[in-house]
């Protein structure tokens, strides 16, 4: 078993890691210089697929509009049949999986970091992360906002300007600051 394990290893694994580590301020600078880049592209092919070279995975049939945003993209997972509109931003210091058939409307943030509560503990500069996993065939309104260690399941449907501060099962629509159930879905 490795026992130096590196600062990437520890912030991708949801354990207590030195944000200011010299490797992960080196992506973060590397990823601002080419998303900078990419959102600039009018070209929707070639913009995609430039955004599918930073992401971990990707399946086929992937589109996004401009001005994506992500921390490092190592930590991202997304499947096939994906939309995502306008301004999404993904802080992917633990991994972010999203399934199948997944629409996202404008103005999307997935947030996997965790700062700590007390002062003494932020002062020291140590994060730490929960993964975000969102299953099949969810969608997704404008200005949904998605917390550190939510899994929604398959068939989901948030309402415009949900706050996910918890996990739901499949097969329901979930709306509200804080997201609940205000109805369950029934498949055909």
């Amino acid at each position: 078993m490795k026992t130096n394990r590196t600062e990437r290893e520890k912030m991708t694994a949801g354990e207590p890691y030195k944000q200011f580590d010299p490797e992960l301020i080196k992506r973060r600078v590397f990823m601002r210089q080419q998303l900078q880049e990419v959102n600039q592209i009018t070209d929707n092919d070639d913009r995609n697929q430039r955004f599918k070279e930073l992401l971990a995975a990707t399946g086929d049939d992937f589109f996004v509009e401009s001005d994506f945003k992500f921390d490092y993209g190592f930590n991202i997972h997304i499947g096939d049949h994906f939309y995502g509109n306008y301004d999404m931003t993904f802080l992917d210091t633990c991994p972010i999986t999203i399934g199948d058939h997944c629409y996202f409307g404008p103005n999307i943030g997935l947030y996997t970091p965790v700062h700590p509560i007390t002062a003494k503990e932020r002062n020291a500069d140590v994060e730490m992360g929960a993964p975000i996993t969102i299953g099949n065939s969810c969608w997704f309104g404008g200005r949904v906002t998605i917390l550190p260690g939510v899994t929604l399941g398959n068939r989901v449907v948030v309402g415009a300007g949900s706050v996910v501060t918890k996990s739901f099962g499949d097969d329901v629509v979930i709306a509200g600051d804080p997201a609940r159930i205000i109805r369950e879905i029934k498949q055909d």
